[in-house]
């Protein structure tokens, strides 16, 4: 009986440690400082030190995906405007 609450509670622990999502929006505000993004519904998001927070300019769309870490929506892969279409 301690076997089976043991696994579920390390399958609970596991499925709640981290979620995957998409979203996609306009670019409100960037914070340097933070290496955090804002989109337009409020939501921030957390940028990898990677991230060439130059490239990126309020208004610009954006597709991100994201973990959810320690409560923090934190950016895995995005996806930004191709400027050579204009």
């Amino acid at each position: 009986m301690r076997t089976l609450i043991g696994a579920v509670a390390a399958t609970l622990l596991l499925s709640t440690a981290a979620f995957a999502g998409q979203t996609e929006g306009l670019i409100k505000k960037i914070d340097k400082d933070t290496a955090t993004l804002t989109l337009d519904d409020g939501k921030s998001y957390k940028l990898n030190a990677e991230t060439d927070l130059d490239a990126l300019k309020p208004g610009m769309d954006i597709v991100i995906a994201y973990d959810v870490t320690n409560g923090e929506n934190v950016v895995t892969d995005m996806e930004l405007p191709d400027s050579s279409a204009n």
